[in-house]
C-alpha cells in the first residue's frame, strides 16, 4: 500500500512560489541577476501598469475575448504502505491506495478508498460505495456536486472535493458608479463530514478564483493551486480572491519574477485544514508562465521551469538556448524556506526527470536546437549540490533522440530514449561528480512509464514499433516489458508482452495513478482499450477483417522467474467502436481489497476474485451519457 502521509506540507502552495521564482530573477535597479528574490507588487495600479507593458496574448474581460486557465496533470517507490486512516473493523486487512510520485505525499484523484468504502466522482455526483465485502457491494449515497467536480482527498471522516465552474460577479471600476458584471472561473473546495457515509454533510466551502490546477495533502492539510488569465474590465484588472463561508474575501499579495516572461497567468496557492474549521486559509498569488514541473523529497521541494535564455554564441549554433531553471526550497513541518536556484540546458519531460538522492538533485533533460547543418537533439543528465551548483555532467546521450521515460532508483538512472529503436540506458550516479553510462539495451518499441520491480528489475509500459515499407517507424500495440539490470553493464529484456493492434491504448501511458503494481502479490493490473481484429465472415475476399475495441483490464502475475503470466482479463465492454478510447467503459483505475480486484470505468465498478478470476459483483455508477468519462483535470 502506498503511504501518503509525509512531507509535502506545502507541496502546491510552493508549486506556485517556486515556479514564479523559477525564472532568472533580475533586480529592478541595475539589472543584476539575483537568485530567489521575489518582487512584490505594492498596489493594484502597479499590477495593471506592469501587465499593460509586459503581457502578451489575449486580454480577458469586457470588450475582449474571455479566457480562463485550465487544469493540468502531469510519477518513488513501488512498495505499498499503510493508508492515512486505520481501517474500520469490517474493512479489508490489505488494500491498495493511490499510486503517488513520492511516498508520504497524497495526490488528488477522482477516486479514493479506505479498505471498506470507495469514494468516486461520477459526472456531477459523488458516489460512496460500501465495497467490502465485494459480494454485498452497493452504493450507500449519491451527492450532487455543484459545478464540475474534478478531484478529491480523503482524510479519515473528512472528504474534500474540488469542483470548477463559472460565476458572474459585480465589480465597480474607476469612473463608474454602477457595478459591472464579470464572468470568471472559480474553484470550490467542498469539505464533507462523512462519519455517516449514507448521508455526507457539507460542513464548509472554500472558494478560489481561477480553474483548478493541482493539489496535494499531508495529514489534514490541503494545498491547492488555481490559475486564471488576467481578467480586465475596461482598463482595470480584477484580482484573484479566496473566500470562506463568512467574512470578507481574502485578496492575496501578488508577486512576480524580476525577469520578464512571454506571457502571464495568475496562480494562487492556498492552504487550508480539512478538520480545523476555525483556521482561515492562507493564500498568495503569483504571475507566472505555463510550463512548470514539481518534485518533492522528504526535505526539499524543487520546481523546474522552462526558460528561453541567451542564444549560444558558438559559430555552429544558431538556435535559441532552451534551459530549465530549478529552485530548491527547504520544507519542514509546514514551513518553507527558499534556498537556491540552478540552471541546466534543455527541458524536462515530467516530474520523473527530477530526483533527490542524499543532498543532491539529479536532473534529466532533452536539448533541442538548430545548427547550420540542421536540427540537433540529444539528452543530458546533471547533478546539482544543495547550493544548486552543477557538480556532475553527462551530456550528448542518444543523439537525434529524446527522452520518453526516466526513473531514478537509488544511485542509478534508467533512461528510455526513442527515435527508431528503444535504447534503455543504465546510468551510474554513485559518484555524483562523475556520472556515466554503465550499459544500454536496444530493442524495438519504447516505454512511456518505468516502475521499479525491485533493485535489479524494472517494468516498462509503452508501445511496440516496427519498420514500415517506407523506411519509417510504425507504432504497434501496447507493450509491457520486464528488464533485468542486475548486470548494470549488460541490461537484458527478460520478457515482454504486446497487447492488441495499432491504436491500442492505456490510461497508464499518461497517468501513473492508473498503474497498479503490488510486489508482495506479484500483481500487475493494466487498464487497456484494445483494438482487436474481427474477421469479416460475410466478405467474399479471404482474410478480410475489421476492428473493434475491447475495454477492460489485463491482470498479470509478474516476477523475474516467469515474466508476465496472464491471469485473466476483466471485460467492461466486449465489442465497441474502435474510435472510443475515451469510452465510458474504458477502465481508468484499479485497486484491490484483500483478494478482490476492483476495476473502475466511468460506467461501473467490476469486482473480480483474484484467486480464480470469477466475477463477484458489478455496481453501476450514476454516469450520464454525454458526461466526461474521466473527471481528471487536463494537464
Amino acid at each position: 500500500m502506498w503511504n501518503r502521509n509525509a512531507v509535502l506540507v506545502a507541496v502546491l502552495g510552493c508549486l506556485v512560489i517556486a515556479a514564479i521564482i523559477g525564472t532568472a530573477l533580475a533586480s529592478e535597479g541595475g539589472g543584476e541577476e539575483t537568485q530567489g528574490d521575489l518582487l512584490k507588487f505594492s498596489s493594484k495600479e502597479e499590477i495593471e501598469a506592469f501587465l499593460k507593458e509586459h503581457a502578451q496574448g489575449v486580454r480577458s474581460g469586457n470588450g475582449y475575448p474571455w479566457m480562463t486557465g485550465t487544469g493540468r496533470q502531469e510519477t518513488a517507490m513501488d512498495a505499498p504502505a499503510p493508508t492515512s486512516a486505520p481501517p474500520a473493523p469490517s474493512a479489508a486487512r490489505d488494500y491498495s491506495t493511490t499510486n503517488v510520485q513520492v511516498e508520504g505525499v497524497d495526490e488528488a484523484d477522482f477516486l479514493k478508498n479506505d479498505g471498506r468504502y470507495i469514494y468516486v466522482i461520477s459526472g456531477e455526483t459523488l458516489a460512496i460505495l460500501e465495497a467490502f465485502p465485494a459480494e454485498d457491494a452497493r452504493i450507500v449515497s449519491e451527492t450532487r456536486i455543484e459545478g464540475f467536480p474534478t478531484a478529491l482527498f480523503l482524510a479519515g471522516d473528512r472528504l474534500t472535493i474540488f469542483a470548477t465552474g463559472t460565476e458572474e460577479i459585480m465589480t465597480t471600476v474607476k469612473g463608474s458608479v454602477t457595478p459591472v458584471p464579470v464572468q470568471r472561473a472559480v474553484t470550490h473546495a467542498y469539505i464533507y463530514d462523512i462519519g455517516d457515509r449514507s448521508d455526507p454533510e457539507l460542513v464548509r466551502t472554500r472558494t478560489f478564483t481561477g480553474s483548478y490546477y493541482d493539489a496535494r495533502m499531508i495529514r489534514d492539510n490541503v494545498y491547492v493551486v488555481t490559475r486564471e488569465a488576467p481578467v480586465w474590465i475596461r482598463d482595470e484588472i480584477v484580482l484573484p480572491e479566496v473566500r470562506t463561508d463568512s467574512g470578507e474575501p481574502i485578496l492575496p499579495d501578488v508577486y512576480r519574477p524580476g525577469t520578464p516572461l512571454q506571457n502571464y497567468v495568475f496562480y494562487t496557492a492556498s492552504a487550508f485544514s480539512v478538520k480545523n474549521d476555525r483556521v482561515s486559509p492562507d493564500a498568495e498569488t503569483f504571475l507566472l508562465g505555463y510550463d512548470t514541473t514539481l518534485f518533492a523529497s522528504q526535505k526539499n521541494l524543487y520546481i523546474g521551469y522552462r526558460h528561453m535564455g541567451t542564444p549560444r554564441t558558438a559559430p555552429d549554433y544558431t538556435g535559441s538556448r532552451e534551459e530549465t531553471i530549478v529552485h530548491r526550497f527547504a520544507i519542514d513541518d509546514g514551513r518553507i524556506e527558499y534556498e537556491a536556484m540552478g540552471r541546466v540546458p534543455g527541458h524536462l519531460l515530467n516530474q520523473f526527470s527530477l530526483d533527490e538522492y542524499g543532498e543532491n538533485l539529479r536532473v534529466a533533460t532533452t536539448v533541442e536546437g538548430w545548427t547550420r547543418e540542421g536540427s540537433v537533439q540529444y539528452n543530458n543528465v546533471y547533478v546539482l549540490d544543495p547550493a544548486m551548483d552543477v557538480i556532475g555532467t553527462l551530456e550528448h546521450i542518444a543523439p537525434d533522440e529524446r527522452i520518453y521515460a526516466a526513473r531514478f532508483v537509488g544511485d542509478r538512472l534508467y533512461l528510455v530514449t526513442f527515435k527508431r529503436i528503444d535504447p534503455l540506458f543504465v546510468i551510474d550516479l554513485s559518484d555524483p561528480k562523475h556520472p556515466g553510462i554503465l550499459g544500454k539495451l536496444k530493442i524495438p518499441g519504447y516505454s512511456d512509464y518505468l516502475h521499479p520491480y525491485d533493485g535489479d528489475h524494472i517494468v516498462g509500459i509503452g508501445k511496440e514499433t516496427s519498420e514500415n515499407d517506407w523506411g519509417g517507424v510504425s507504432v504497434e500495440g501496447l507493450k509491457i516489458a520486464l528488464f533485468d539490470v542486475s548486470d548494470v553493464n549488460n541490461p537484458i529484456l527478460i520478457h515482454d508482452v504486446v497487447i492488441g493492434e495499432p491504436g491500442t491504448d492505456s490510461e497508464a501511458l499518461r497517468d501513473h495513478k492508473a498503474f497498479l503494481f503490488v510486489k508482495e502479490k506479484d500483481l500487475l493490473v493494466i487498464p487497456v482499450s484494445e483494438i482487436k481484429r474481427v474477421e469479416n465472415s460475410e466478405s467474399k475476399y479471404p482474410g478480410s477483417y475489421g476492428t473493434a475495441a475491447w475495454q477492460g483490464a489485463y491482470v498479470y502475475r509478474v516476477n523475474p522467474a516467469e515474466g508476465f503470466v496472464l491471469q485473466g482479463t476483466v471485460a467492461h465492454a466486449e465489442k465497441g467502436s474502435p474510435y472510443t478510447w475515451d469510452s465510458p467503459d474504458a477502465v481508468r483505475r484499479s485497486l484491490f481489497m484483500d483478494d478482490t480486484l476492483y476495476t473502475v470505468s466511468a460506467r461501473s465498478i467490476v469486482m473480480t476474485d483474484l484467486a480464480d478470476g470469477s466475477r463477484v459483483n458489478e455496481v453501476f455508477l450514476p454516469y450520464r451519457w454525454g458526461a466526461s468519462p474521466t473527471p481528471v483535470p487536463v494537464r
